[in-house]
């Protein structure tokens, strides 16, 4: 299987600014994909992809801003740099504040720029793992049966056995019985492992990153 390489989504409306651009990542092996506006931008990128935004401010038609905004409609959590001139501060702040990971204004060091893109990447690619994590939790809490769900979560919960037990009015046997089963299924043998991954696969992509920087075996 080929592994997917981060590409650097580049939109701006300069045609030197994007050969500039262009040649100064390609020298360090960073793939790079250009667009002259946010519309030829929109209808040529993989909603799925990884790397970063690569955004001018100022376009013509629709501005950077307003395609920052698109893409967050459209739930894409691609990072996104912005690329300034003169005067454009106050909107770059604006773009952060609106999620953008950085801005950079022009004119700007090559090494600057790599740098702040290969961060980007890195929050891509950390993003990736977190959903990717997330989806296999998923997919094994799937499995658990209705019961066995409904213990796995009164545990999470801080209730004992024998609390659970007098809930559905059944022993603490068969109450263990399902917590057994459920944590065979999930392949893990302490309550704390169980807590990560019910919390992993309920929380937000960003709140979820140090679980996974954690090394926590989901497997």
């Amino acid at each position: 299987m080929i592994e997917e390489q981060p590409t650097v989504y580049l939109v701006d409306d300069d045609p030197d600014m994007r050969n500039l651009i262009h040649a100064l990542l390609s020298s360090v092996e960073i793939q790079v994909c250009s667009f002259a506006s946010a519309v030829e931008f929109l209808d040529g990128f993989d909603t799925d992809a990884m790397g970063c935004l690569l955004l001018d401010v100022r376009l013509p038609g629709m501005s950077g801003l307003d395609l920052q905004d698109e893409l967050r409609a459209r739930g894409v959590d691609l990072p996104v740099i912005m690329i300034t001139g003169y005067g454009d501060v106050a909107m770059a702040v604006r773009a952060m504040k609106n999620g953008a990971v950085d801005f950079i204004e022009k004119p700007f060091k090559g090494q600057v720029l790599i740098d702040r893109i290969q961060e980007a990447i890195r929050c891509s690619m950390d993003s990736r793992a977190v959903r990717k994590s997330r989806e296999d939790v998923q997919s094994q809490l799937a499995k658990l049966t209705r019961r066995e769900r409904q213990v796995v979560d009164m545990i999470v919960n801080g209730m004992s056995s024998k609390q659970i037990a007098a809930e559905f009015k059944v022993t603490t046997q068969a109450v263990d019985a399902h917590r057994a089963r459920a944590m065979r299924k999930l392949n893990t043998k302490s309550v704390a492992t169980l807590a990560k991954l019910v919390l992993l696969a309920e929380c937000p992509d960003r709140k979820c990153t140090d679980m996974v920087e954690g090394n926590m075996n989901v497997a």
